[in-house]
């Protein structure tokens, strides 16, 4: 059975990238021309083409979609594994009303692919915590995310 392929997220996909989570980011390196693979919890789908995602203004994968802007995000949800694939752009050199230096992407959705190897599903999704202070990470999460709902 081959592995289903959409032009746009689904709605299950949609929705689970309607707050923070962990999601991987390939880019291709500026420096290298080889893959760059950087993990990723600011990301927000604005709508079943978009995906919004952010990071400190000095990450190299900045540098990386301002010379390449394809782009591929990694998503295990529903009990499987998505490959999001497009074009990435930066829309925000520095995001508004938030304490630190972020810069806002866009990822122009192309397609999503379901990756998961044949005859398997995913048992138990990834989780992380922060390792600093609980209330202001939870602060800064919201600030965060906010700011992306607004751009």
């Amino acid at each position: 059975m081959a592995n289903q392929v959409e032009p746009g997220l689904t709605p299950v996909l949609f929705e689970e990238l309607q707050s923070e989570r962990f999601v991987t980011l390939s880019t291709v390196d500026h420096e290298t021309g080889g893959p760059n693979v950087n993990a990723v919890s600011w990301i927000l789908a604005r709508d079943e083409g978009t995906v919004l995602f952010t990071v400190n203004h000095k990450s190299k994968i900045v540098e990386n979609i301002k010379k390449n802007p394809l782009a591929v995000i990694n998503l295990i949800a529903n009990e499987s594994t998505y490959s999001i694939s497009g074009k990435a752009e930066v829309i925000q050199a520095h995001l508004e009303d938030v304490p630190l230096k972020l810069t806002l992407i866009k990822l122009a959705v192309n397609e999503v692919r379901d990756v998961m190897f044949y005859g398997s599903k995913i048992s138990t999704e990834p989780t992380y915590e922060k390792t600093y202070d609980k209330a202001a990470a939870d602060r800064l999460d919201r600030q965060v995310i906010e700011a992306m709902k607004k751009a």
